[in-house]
Parts: C-alpha cells; sequence; structure tokens
C-alpha cells in the first residue's frame, strides 16, 4: 500500500499515518528468502564497528540474509561479531576504501540481494565513490542505500562534460544531515539548517532520490516532489553510530520489499521512537547506537497493532 502522500502536500509521520502505510509482511509460510537479502558494504580498519552497527539493524528490521562486504583487515572481526552473516573481505586502499577490484569480487551477489547499503565506516571519499558508480549499473532491481562517504558520488560523478550535473538513473536513496548536505551541495550549513524542505525537494528533483535531510525535524522528498516531515526522537540520538543503524534499517526495510520512499520513513520513525523508549529506560543522554536496533522488532509490531 503507497502513502497518500501527493507532489506539494507534506505528510506528518505520526503513529497513525504508519499504521495507514503498513509495511509487506512474509506470508505465514515464508522463509528467508521471501524476507529479502542485504548486502551491506563498508566497513574500515579504523571503523569497522560501522558495518556491525549497520547489520545488526538490517536484521532487526526484519530482512531474512545478510552479507557484509568489509575490509579484509577487519572481516575475521565483523564475522565474530556477526554470526547470522556471510562476511566477505575486500582489498582495501591505504587511505580506508576498497580497491577497484573489488567490483569483480561483488559480482557474484549483484542479481542476488534485495537491497544493499554502501558507505557505513568508509573513509576514502574517491575510492567509494569510483566503487559506487562501477556498482550501480549493476543493481538494476536492486534497491540502493548510499550513507555516509559513499553519497560522495554527486562529487566525484566521472561524467563527461565540465560542470555537468549529477542525476541517478534509478532512484536511490540518501541519508545526510546538513552538515553533509553542505559538502554535497556546496551550501552554508545555516542555510541548509534554514530552509530544509526546499533543500531536500530540490536535491530530490535533481539528483533522482529519496532524501532523508536529517535533523530534529527530518525531511523525506522523494524524486515526483513528494514530502514526508518526522518531528521526535531527542538529542541522545546524536551519538556516533546512530546514522549507521539508521541507514541499516532502512536497508533491512527495502530488503523486505518496502518502497524506498517508505523504507526510508518507517525507517526515519522507528530509530528516532527508539531512542525515546531508550531515553524513557536509561536517561536521555548516555545510551548507545548499538542499543538501538534490539528496539525495533518491538516497535514495529507496536505501529502494526491499531
Amino acid at each position: 500500500m503507497e502513502t497518500p502522500a501527493t507532489p506539494g502536500h507534506m505528510v506528518t509521520l505520526d503513529a497513525a499515518a504508519l499504521r495507514g502505510w503498513p509495511l509487506p509482511m512474509p506470508s505465514p509460510g515464508g522463509d528467508k528468502e521471501e524476507r529479502g537479502h542485504v548486502l551491506i558494504l563498508g566497513g574500515s580498519r579504523e571503523m569497522p564497528g560501522a558495518v556491525i552497527l549497520a547489520a545488526t539493524a538490517a536484521l532487526r528490521a526484519g530482512a531474512g540474509k545478510l552479507t557484509v562486504a568489509t575490509g579484509s583487515s577487519v572481516a575475521q572481526l565483523v564475522a565474530m561479531a556477526m554470526p547470522e552473516a556471510r562476511v566477505i573481505g575486500l582489498r582495501e586502499t591505504a587511505e580506508g576504501g576498497f580497491r577497484h577490484e573489488a567490483v569483480a569480487e561483488l559480482n557474484p551477489l549483484a542479481d542476488r540481494v534485495s537491497a544493499i547499503l554502501v558507505g557505513p565506516g568508509m573513509q576514502d571519499e574517491a575510492a567509494t565513490a569510483a566503487l559506487v558508480r562501477s556498482l550501480l549499473p549493476r543493481l538494476n532491481g536492486t534497491s540502493v542505500v548510499l550513507d555516509a562517504c559513499a553519497m560522495g558520488i554527486i562529487l566525484n560523478p566521472d561524467l563527461d562534460g565540465e560542470g555537468a550535473p549529477f542525476r541517478f538513473e534509478q532512484p536511490v536513496v540518501l541519508t545526510p544531515h546538513a552538515g553533509e548536505m553542505a559538502h554535497l551541495t556546496g551550501k552554508a550549513k545555516q542555510d541548509i539548517a534554514a530552509a530544509p524542505d526546499a533543500t531536500a525537494h530540490a536535491a530530490a528533483r535533481d539528483w533522482n532520490a529519496v532524501v532523508a535531510l536529517k535533523g530534529a525535524r527530518t525531511i523525506i522528498s522523494a524524486p515526483d516532489g513528494s514530502q514526508w516531515q518526522h518531528e521526535g526522537g531527542n538529542v541522545g540520538l546524536a551519538i556516533s553510530g546512530s546514522g549507521d543503524v539508521l541507514s541499516g534499517i532502512i536497508a533491512g526495510l527495502a530488503a523486505r520489499g518496502a518502497t524506498l520512499a517508505q523504507a526510508t520513513c518507517w525507517g526515519v520513525a522507528l530509530h528516532a521512537r527508539a531512542g525515546e523508549r531508550l531515553a524513557e529506560r536509561l536517561g536521555l543522554l548516555g545510551y548507545l547506537a548499538r542499543e538501538l536496533p534490539d528496539e525495533i522488532p518491538a516497535l514495529m509490531d507496536s505501529f502494526a497493532r491499531p
């Protein structure tokens, strides 16, 4: 069921809106294949935990199968932390990205995954942009979520023609906060914070992407002009690893069959409510990003009930 959002009309993502836009559910006898296969591509020597956070969140969001592709230097660590996952070790650049040959190693998975998340814990923006550029043509029919430095493909598109605008051939999800959006657009961070609706709308239209511009009030914009807003969560969510969890939730929901817009809207709402629940139990500050995914299954159930 698609949301009643229409271009030019802002939908508020409250409990009623989510209940009116239910997530795809597997059949009672469905197996893990029916719940989708998600691939998390990311991590580095300095930030191996990012893919662990994202991968955990994807499974907690209901994905049935999980593969993690990460740097060979940390692959064993990730495999031990994620016993549910198949883990592939990729050759790395000195700057913390993956070498171009990684595309060949991932090729066999291209037509077997339902959703792919690229970016958590990756550090070499130029190498990551080159990797994304090579992967995208192989991912027709796959839901794609780009986070962190994977969004840098917008600045490193390798297009013919100086100054040619960047546009994805097939829609993807992008999850920038105001600072990342400033980096991607060249606008001042304060200007983006002052006009998030217009900024997200223009980016979604120009880039052909579902854009979640994160903040205390998060704006989600689709390429057709549809927009959603979510207010909630708390300052405790502003912590290392929180964005990795959000992108993992979105990828997990997309693997289950949610549209890019639905996965993003539900992901934002579930992430915020998870922070609220943790604050109720532990206090406003000091809960950890690793604790957020555990809240997701019960929250999905609660939104599914009248």
